[in-house]
């Protein structure tokens, strides 16, 4: 396990789960949202991100998490892992809620500096717009995955909690080239 790509939709918990997985595999995360906005939630241009995101699915080790899907086939290549959280749209608006009112007016880990935490409605309303398109979008990622990719699917808190817990007994055994497929 030297490169772990994460997808998943808003509220998921692709974040806290690169920095659990990037702890316990001894890995640098590379979370998406620090690609995607500048200071002050401004977004960069394709123009500007997609060679960022590009350069980093280049390093040698990482758990890449996020977005910017025009980047996932390359990032799949890189890769040698994939997790795919796919928990209920009501847990993920519950996640997002929660995470508003604890980081609100602060910049969470998983951001840029200046992008303090606020209440989005826009991004409420992505949300349900691509409940099902991003959905779909990441199950044609993970359908695609080659054989030579160790593919977890998660689709409860207690498949990811089971998943951590079988990535550090994996760990401590010295053997992380577990696959749930």
């Amino acid at each position: 396990m030297r490169r772990v790509m994460i997808i998943g939709q808003p509220g998921s918990g692709k974040s806290t789960l690169a920095r659990q997985v990037a702890e316990i595999a001894h890995l640098p995360v590379i979370h998406a949202d620090h690609l995607h906005w500048m200071s002050g939630w401004v977004e960069r241009s394709q123009a500007e991100k997609t060679p960022l995101f590009l350069d980093a699915a280049q390093r040698p080790q990482w758990v890449f998490e996020g977005g910017h899907s025009q980047t996932w086939s390359e990032r799949m290549d890189r890769a040698d892992t994939l997790i795919w959280i796919d928990l209920p749209v009501t847990l993920r608006f519950w996640r997002v809620t929660k995470r508003v009112l604890r980081w609100y007016g602060r910049t969470r880990p998983d951001l840029p500096d200046g992008c303090p935490e606020r209440l989005d409605i826009e991004f409420i309303s992505y949300i349900w717009r691509t409940r099902r398109t991003g959905r779909a979008r990441c199950a044609a990622l993970m359908a695609d995955a080659g054989a030579d990719k160790a593919v977890h699917h998660l689709r409860s808190r207690r498949d990811v909690s089971g998943y951590l817990a079988a990535l550090r007994r994996a760990a401590a055994g010295g053997n992380l080239g577990i696959s749930h497929r």
